[in-house]
């Protein structure tokens, strides 16, 4: 059961699949900047009293949750 509509995915992976690989990697750069930049961003909007140096503390501390570990 598919509860979201994607009216345009297969069009995305078509564009996709016409792109060189180092076209594909830059997107993937970009949409990685992005994200970031969107995460810093919450972080200011949540956390507005915290000085730059420690949004950048709490913004890597927060990566560090989330890249998985092999333990």
């Amino acid at each position: 059961m598919n509860i979201k509509e994607r009216p345009n995915h297969s069009l995305y992976i078509q564009i996709l699949r016409r792109m060189s690989p180092e076209a594909r990697l830059a997107q993937a750069f970009e949409l990685t900047e992005f994200s970031r930049t969107l995460f810093r961003q919450g972080l200011r909007r949540r956390h507005p009293s915290l000085s730059d140096a420690e949004i950048h503390k709490l913004y890597l501390e927060r990566l560090d949750k989330c890249h998985n570990r092999n333990y």
